[in-house]
């Protein structure tokens, strides 16, 4: 499991900042959308198995899509006028000090 930032925005990995989904998305519709991810996931992996250049820039757009409807890129779903740092490196950003505090092991 990968560290969340305590304000629930961000999780990391190797270091780097990924935001969250949308918390305040309706379950029936972030299923929706998580569902939708993982076809266009594969419809990726299919296209570039298939080297179908024009295939693999819908399966991206798709992705793309299902991913600003999760929240988890586009515009931010906090409105508290907060920067967003997603695709940050932990360090450069103000969670730097939060995740140095974390013990070695919790730290992926």
């Amino acid at each position: 499991m990968h560290p969340t930032t305590p304000d629930g925005r961000y999780f990391v990995v190797k270091g780097q900042l990924w935001r969250c989904t949308n918390p305040s998305l309706d379950d029936a519709v972030r299923q929706r959308w998580v569902k939708a991810l993982m076809a266009a996931r594969r419809a990726v992996k299919s296209a570039k198995a298939s080297a179908d250049d024009a295939q693999l820039r819908a399966a991206r757009a798709q992705v793309q899509d299902a991913k600003v409807a999760l929240g988890e890129r586009g515009p931010v779903w906090w409105n508290d006028g907060s920067p967003d740092f997603n695709r940050r490196q932990v360090r450069h950003t103000p969670y730097a000090a939060w995740y140095e505090s974390l013990a070695h092991k919790e730290r992926p």
